[in-house]
């Protein structure tokens, strides 16, 4: 199995997280994120390359924004809200307040997306 990196609370930067968040397709990861709670990788049915979500993941993961495990066969992605939180109070819930949900993917994806 492959280990997923997930930097100590201590190892969260600010440049990192902030880096995360400053692309649409990571932030609106985040925004469902926030919304639906846990969800796996294959619920974010978005029209880009199966490999540029990966690495969408794994720079969330790396920066500390989100924690993923593994389900099976599927890797089970959540918020690190707590950690941001006493890291950076109230950064994540600006963030999150300020940003319009995105329509990425095909027709009923975009109506998932507007829903949310």
């Amino acid at each position: 199995m492959k280990f997923l990196h997930h930097p100590d609370r201590k190892h969260i930067s600010l440049s990192g997280v902030l880096y995360a968040l400053g692309d649409p397709v990571r932030l609106e990861i985040v925004r469902r994120l926030a919304v639906k709670g846990e969800q796996c990788c294959a619920d974010f049915d978005f029209a880009i390359a199966k490999s540029t979500m990966s690495n969408h993941f794994k720079i969330l993961r790396e920066s500390g924004v989100v924690l993923t495990h593994k389900e099976g066969t599927q890797h089970m992605n959540m918020l690190r809200k707590d950690d941001l939180d006493a890291l950076f109070p109230g950064l994540l819930d600006a963030v999150l307040r300020s940003v319009q949900p995105l329509s990425i993917g095909s027709s009923s994806q975009q109506t998932v997306s507007q829903q949310v």
